[in-house]
């Protein structure tokens, strides 16, 4: 049994995540290398008595939205799946990423005493620092729009597959008459 309906209800839940999940990212100001903006994907697969939907995105986007417990502190993520300091991550991921930011950002810190300022390897250090120690806060620029379209699907789904359940019933009597 074709199934277009349905196909086209799934297409459509995968094509709003993608679009909110990349428009949170441009509102939030987290889309400074289009990296995980342009890595952002979803695909579906219908089988004759179920279907399978499945979305990618670069690693550092779990992190991105559901935050990251610090080393010391989980108080801006306290429900967050990953953790500083657990030995699970890449090694020197953290000061790399960082330090790719700040150098696109043409970001720096001042030297309080002489007022001169650091090098980007400099502020880079010191904001991963931060970052290890204290965590870092859920953006749910991925998770909120997954939700809200989640919420509404399973009347979609029932809607769409009834439509094409109907379709065929009335192909096969058509041509069950004509034979």
């Amino acid at each position: 049994m074709e199934t277009p309906k349905l196909e086209t209800t799934l297409q459509g839940f995968i094509k709003y995540v993608v679009q909110q999940s990349r428009s949170n990212l441009t509102k939030q100001d987290k889309n400074v290398s289009k990296a995980l903006y342009n890595s952002l994907t979803g695909d579906y697969k219908v089988m004759p008595r179920s279907f399978e939907m499945s979305f990618q995105m670069e690693e550092y986007g779990q992190y991105l939205d559901k935050g990251v417990k610090g080393k010391f502190s989980s108080a801006k993520a306290p429900n967050s799946p990953f953790q500083f300091g657990s030995g699970t991550g890449k090694k020197g991921g953290l000061s790399s990423g960082i330090e790719n930011w700040v150098t696109k950002r043409r970001f720096q810190f001042k030297d309080r005493e002489t007022g001169k300022f650091l090098s980007y390897k400099q502020t880079a250090s010191l904001i991963t620092r931060s970052i290890y120690m204290k965590g870092t806060k859920p953006t749910e620029f991925f998770s909120k729009p997954f939700e809200a379209a989640f919420k509404r699907l399973p009347e979609d789904i029932i809607e769409a597959y009834g439509i094409d359940v109907e379709n065929f019933l009335k192909y096969t009597i058509r041509n069950g008459e004509k034979n």
